[in-house]
């Protein structure tokens, strides 16, 4: 819970440093040191994806200049002192509103995310949640774009078990720690990514 209060407070600083005419190493090198700043011992990765570099879920940063009108997708996290690591990706629209099929393919992504997370809890399988998010995005004609897994485990190591991925039939059980995070991506164009860590509870899921 701690770690995912401290990287929420980095991404609601993001307009600080996502703008157009920065580039992408620029804005990363602010994130990194917000990570830094609020609570984290190190910074352990910073994605930050401009336009078609978004369309790359492991991107990295790069020299390009983010530009008005660009979808940025920002995937941070780091381990607190304690040692529990964060993890949490968040779509940007950077100094205008997206294009309408932007804004519709991302709301089918919020869509497959909630209905995911909703459907986390005890004795589900892995891979029925990652069939959730997939089923949704797919049905919207979006799932090509869909290229990686839903979620991996986190806790004292960022990706652990559970992995949240067909083929896994391991079942959830409480106090289990893992990311939702489906993503689209349009090669070339632009990409999005909505990552939460959740926890399963006795009921249900905890989203952190």
């Amino acid at each position: 819970r701690a770690a995912g209060a401290a990287i929420d407070r980095v991404h609601a600083r993001m307009a600080e440093f996502v703008k157009a005419g920065r580039t992408e190493a620029q804005a990363g090198a602010d994130i990194a040191a917000a990570i830094l700043e609020e609570g984290h011992a190190e910074a352990a990765f910073v994605i930050v994806g401009s336009g078609p570099n978004g369309a790359s879920p492991h991107h990295d940063v790069s020299d390009r200049v983010i530009e008005a009108g660009d979808v940025v997708v920002i995937d941070i996290g780091g381990p607190l002192p304690s040692g529990y690591n964060s993890d949490s990706t968040r779509t940007y629209a950077v100094g205008r509103e997206p294009a309408i099929q932007v804004r519709e393919a991302y709301a089918v992504l919020q869509h497959a995310q909630e209905q995911a997370v909703a459907s986390v809890r005890p004795g589900v399988t892995a891979e029925k949640v990652d069939a959730v998010a997939r089923r949704v995005i797919t049905e919207a004609g979006l799932g090509e774009r869909f290229i990686h897994r839903t979620g991996h485990g986190i806790g004292m190591d960022v990706h652990e078990e559970p992995y949240i991925v067909g083929g896994n039939a391991r079942r959830l059980e409480p106090g289990m720690a893992f990311s939702v995070e489906p993503g689209v991506y349009l090669d070339g164009e632009w990409g999005a990514r909505i990552e939460d860590i959740v926890v399963v509870t006795a009921g249900g899921a905890e989203r952190l």
